[in-house]
């Protein structure tokens, strides 16, 4: 049985949401008061409806209690979010899920009892600022002690060189999820370059000029990692 998900605002952020969860086969209810953006993505998602959220007879009517996680992606209106998150806790949904534009915003949430907050510009925000200043990151992923996945151009010394070579355990703390490597591949009559994920790498994998590693460590270990290898 897929899983069932209400996402409410319809705005950039929510629309993602929905369109990811149900690309990816859960069952969404996609909830938005303006009756525009809810004809933009009704074709996309099980149910796409135009109601005022902080109407709790309205909320109840779409049995919002029933889903499986309920996400308050609204944005510009945060009497609005907090009006629907209030309705929605009342409620009992079985996981709220809300979305902070500052951290006003989410301390109020936070003191509501909301567990899960998003925080999406403050997470954009950090990850243009690592990029910005490591030219070869890709993209990373703030984890809890320091720690992240850093998705990183190969530096210049470890082209042609195995897996195994590399001591990235033994020598800078460091573990390699995997790798993504660009092949060339026919399609329709044309040559076409495709990004894929080599699974596990091995000891005896070796890393290609195009290569992204996916490396899971700590900053400072990562820095060592490129400043040694560049």
């Amino acid at each position: 049985m897929a899983n069932k998900f209400a996402v409410i605002g319809l705005g950039q952020f929510g629309t993602s949401i929905a369109r990811t969860l149900a690309s990816r086969g859960a069952e969404v209810m996609a909830i938005d008061i303006n009756l525009d953006k809810v004809e933009n993505i009704k074709d996309e998602v099980a149910y796409a409806v135009s109601l005022d959220s902080t109407d709790i007879k309205a909320l109840r009517a779409q049995n919002v209690q029933e889903m499986d996680a309920v996400v308050v992606a609204i944005g510009e209106n945060f009497e609005g979010l907090l009006l629907t998150t209030v309705l929605l806790l009342e409620l009992n949904v079985n996981r709220l899920i809300a979305r902070a534009a500052n951290k006003q915003q989410y301390m109020i949430l936070e003191k509501m009892g909301v567990n899960e907050i998003l925080s999406p510009e403050e997470t954009v925000g950090r990850t243009v600022a690592e990029t910005l200043l490591h030219p070869n990151w890709q993209s990373y992923l703030s984890l809890p002690d320091d720690y992240e996945i850093v998705e990183l151009k190969a530096p210049g010394r470890i082209v042609n060189e195995s897996v195994g070579n590399l001591g990235l355990r033994e020598k800078f703390n460091l573990n390699l999820i995997t790798i993504k490597r660009v092949y060339e591949e026919e399609r329709n009559g044309e040559k076409v370059k495709v990004e894929h994920i080599i699974g596990v790498p091995k000891k005896e994998t070796v890393i290609y000029e195009t290569d992204i590693i996916i490396l899971l460590g700590k900053e400072k270990d990562v820095n060592r990692f490129e400043e040694v290898n560049k």
